[in-house]
This record gives C-alpha cells, structure tokens and sequence, in this order.
C-alpha cells in the first residue's frame, strides 16, 4: 500500500483517524460534503485553464503539468512541477480559496508530500513550493521547505505504516478541539 498526502493529513489531524479508516475500515463518506465536490470540480477546471501559463517571475525555465509521482512509501498527482532556473524544483497546487494571511499546515503537509515526490523521481532538490490561491485572483504564495519537514513526513508515513500493519491503536491528537469536527467522534474513546 502506497499513501496519499491525504493519509498524512488525516494522521497529523488525529493518529486514530489512520486506525479507523484503514485499520476497522469504518469510512468517513467525505463525498457527501459539497464543499468538498464542488472544490474538486473548480479546482479541475482552474488546472485547464491555467495550463499554459508560465511563472516568469519565480525562475520558472519549464513546467511539467498534472504529473502522477510516486515512490516505495507515497503517491500523489501534482497540478505542476515546476523547473527552476537555480536548478531545483518545486511543487505548485492550486487552492479552490481565498488567502487570508496564514497558510494552512494541511496545505504544507501537501507541499511536503510532494517534495518528496519529486526529488525521489527527478533526483532533484526541492527547497520550496507555491501555493495559487484561485479565490484571490491567482495569487501565488511561496512556502519553504527544508530537510526537517521532510524528514517529519517521512516519519508521519513510517507511523501510518505501524498503525495499519501492525493493528496499533494510537493516542488520540492532544488539540482536543479536532474532536468536535471529526468523523469518528461518536466511535473514539477519549
């Protein structure tokens, strides 16, 4: 089993949200969410037309588009991966949002995963990642990314790993706010 970025956000949000979705196999019937559906659908329709478009101004010598990477641990389809003129490489997403200031650690997790997607697959440094937020007119947000970022997803996976494998039932997340929006409330022990 290959992991998702979205695996590692679940994990980072609540280790046991690994251990009920994947060890008991109870789901969490996220396509019901909207919001969800109707991010998916606008963020496809941004990934089209923003194809065409290079980022001059971020060193970008070349770009590969809507690329599906993976390695022994994760796998993950990067809206671009993006060539840049100092020699690294770097992940841009686009968000179906508005950029208020902060970026989501959600978010981060994301670039990360991908991060490591793409120095496993071009064998190429990655030290940061963009972020285009489609709701603030496109803008772009660039986030660092360093060797201990990297090396906590690498972590997080090898803990996913242990959870599942070997049926271990985790501690709940110590920010005990997540429980009040999570989806197996009623079925954790607290």
């Amino acid at each position: 089993m290959t992991l998702t970025p979205s695996h590692l956000i679940e994990y980072l949000f609540c280790p046991r949200f690994t251990y009920f979705e994947y060890v008991l196999q109870i789901p969490q019937n996220e396509e019901k969410d909207y919001k969800v559906m109707r991010g998916r659908h606008l963020h496809d329709e941004k990934l089209e037309q923003n194809k065409d478009y290079l980022r001059r101004r971020l060193g970008v010598i070349g770009k590969h588009l809507d690329q599906y990477l993976t390695n022994d641990h994760i796998r993950g389809r990067i809206d671009e991966v993006l060539e840049l003129a100092d020699g690294t490489m770097a992940p841009l997403d686009y968000k179906f949002a508005e950029f208020k200031d902060r970026i989501y650690e959600t978010y981060r997790t994301q670039l990360y995963c991908y991060a490591w997607l793409i120095a496993d697959n071009f064998g190429r440094e990655v030290t940061r990642g963009y972020l285009v937020y489609t709701r603030s007119r496109n803008k772009v947000v660039e986030v660092p990314i360093g060797p201990t970022d990297l090396a906590e997803i690498r972590e997080a996976a090898e803990a996913i790993y242990r959870i599942i494998d070997q049926n271990f039932f985790p501690k709940a997340t110590k920010y005990k706010a997540r429980c009040v929006t999570c989806t197996y409330r009623n079925v954790c022990i607290r």
